[in-house]
């Protein structure tokens, strides 16, 4: 009989490549100081678009934004739920840029008129006049039965027209218990109900026509000009 001959297998050993676990190791580190460097990183710049009422120091205070916070633990939903919950602010939209910049864009409630020394926004709320408004018109009685559909209708007149009333008096008849009375600051009357109350949007054009006379201006049934010289 044959005698079987035995193979020896040869084990290659790895060696370990101590150049490539260094680089990996210093990689790392570099990563993870990278990372607590950004992490880190204060907020810079903070932009504030589209307020009127409230001034950019005031909303950076509500949001807390003024300490200039770290920039990648600021939370935008965090800032919006919070100025969201301020009266005058309607929408707020947050873009965060370069891990250093933030950008709010404000939308606020309109101002309407003045009330017994209260502001009454477009959302409907009365609150103190803190801000000193006073390009507004002011309400001379309190339109109780018609309210809710006076903030809605009124929050439709352009922002240029409703700054050329002095004084809103809500005047309903026997026929209409939405018609008000408006007092123009250049000497003008203007009749309007409330389902017409987009016409009032052109009213320069109407008062344009009057070439520089006064009058009653009725928008609220007929539309026509009572000249009272």
């Amino acid at each position: 009989m044959k005698e079987k001959t035995k193979i020896k297998v040869k084990v290659k050993k790895r060696k370990l490549k101590i150049k490539n676990i260094i680089i990996f190791a210093i990689i790392l580190v570099l990563l993870i100081l990278g990372f607590i460097w950004i992490k880190n990183l204060p907020i810079k710049n903070v932009y504030v678009i589209g307020n009127d009422i409230l001034s950019d120091k005031e909303i950076l205070s509500i949001s807390s934004l003024d300490t200039y916070p770290k920039y990648l633990l600021t939370s935008s939903k965090k800032i919006k739920n919070i100025l969201e919950k301020n009266d005058y602010i309607k929408q707020v939209k947050v873009k965060k840029r370069n891990f250093s910049k933030i950008y709010l864009e404000i939308t606020e409630y309109k101002p309407l008129c003045l009330y017994n020394d209260k502001l009454i926004l477009t959302s409907g709320k009365q609150l103190d006049n803190i801000h000193y408004l006073t390009d507004i018109p002011t309400l001379i009685n309190y339109p109780t039965l018609v309210y809710d559909k006076f903030i809605s209708k009124f929050s439709e007149v352009d922002y240029d027209v409703l700054a050329q009333i002095s004084e809103i008096q809500y005047d309903p008849n026997e026929v209409d218990d939405s018609r008000f009375l408006l007092y123009m600051k250049d000497g003008n009357y203007v009749y309007i109900t409330l389902s017409k109350i987009t016409k009032l949007n052109s009213y320069n054009s109407i008062y344009q026509e009057m070439e520089g006379h006064k009058g009653i201006i009725y928008l609220d049934s007929g539309d026509y000009i009572e000249l009272k010289d």
